[in-house]
């Protein structure tokens, strides 16, 4: 279904709306998605494509999932949404990164915390650590595990079939997202875990923090590890061959990445760095700048 421009009360520019509950089959063939509207934060930039995805979920009462930045109209739009459908009955965060969650004062509504396999309103929560020490997943519809055979809480027999995920930063529409270093609250190994967790579930759709709706998910998971995967063998055979100057892995390494993205690479490979340490591969202390 196309996107349709829908203004903020008192503002006059036009925040992208699209709904995705109305048509009984899309273009992708597959089965109807559940009733969500996405309006996508003015905020855009290399790292948050379009801008930061907001989701307003279900109806009597709905949910919202990331209310994204600080930007009046774009709250206003939110609230107006949400209000079309019975008013707000949870507020979810994905992390707490602030163009994730900076509107939440605007927005007035206390966020509802949510443990790993707890549910709100039909959307269950699945901890996904790595781009933040605090992400999280949800998964829509939750199915309860009771009566089911096979598989631990996480897995697809345990959480049913099929389901939809909003992905917030673990995953992004187009292109990959950054996992930060330690000091910054990210964990490479840690990521890699929660792409591997997400992959043991049958996903139908992606719905991510950035960008546009994923409709192979597991196409989607596998490209993202197996991109993680051969930065760090890069990087491995780099150190194999004597090089230690961390200017000098990041150009062999990351040389696809372009000029104003190096701050962001750089902060990417320190977290291969932190891992390799973390898997006895490297000392930190060998590297030089």
């Amino acid at each position: 279904m196309r996107p349709k421009g829908r203004t903020a009360p008192g503002k006059g520019a036009a925040v992208p709306v699209w709904t995705l509950g109305d048509a009984n089959r899309d273009a992708s063939g597959l089965p109807p998605p559940p009733d969500i509207a996405c309006i996508t934060a003015p905020n855009p930039g290399p790292m948050t494509l379009e801008g930061t995805n907001t989701y307003v979920v279900g109806r009597e009462p709905a949910a919202v999932i990331d209310p994204g930045p600080a930007d009046e109209g774009h709250i206003e739009s939110v609230r107006a949404e949400a209000e079309s459908r019975g008013g707000i009955g949870a507020l979810l965060l994905t992390h707490s990164h602030g163009d994730h969650a900076d509107g939440v004062e605007l927005l007035g509504t206390e966020p509802t915390a949510l443990a790993d396999g707890e549910e709100a309103l039909g959307l269950r929560s699945i901890a996904t650590p790595g781009h933040a020490e605090d992400h999280v997943c949800f998964l829509y519809p939750a199915q309860s595990a009771a009566g089911q055979t096979g598989g631990e809480s996480g897995s697809g027999d345990a959480f049913g079939a099929p389901l939809v995920c909003f992905a917030g930063d673990l995953i992004l529409g187009e292109g990959s997202t950054i996992v930060p270093p330690k000091a910054q609250g990210g964990s490479l190994g840690d990521y890699m875990d929660s792409l591997r967790r997400l992959a043991a579930l049958d996903l139908e759709r992606i719905y991510p923090g950035h960008g546009p709706v994923i409709d192979d998910p597991a196409a989607k998971i596998a490209e993202y590890i197996s991109h993680r995967e051969q930065r760090e063998g890069r990087l491995i055979a780099e150190l194999e061959r004597g090089v230690r100057s961390r200017l000098a892995l990041l150009d062999a390494v990351w040389d696809d990445v372009p000029a104003e993205l190096r701050p962001a690479a750089a902060y990417a490979m320190q977290a291969h760095v932190e891992k390799l340490e973390a898997d006895g591969v490297l000392r930190e202390e060998e590297l030089s700048e």
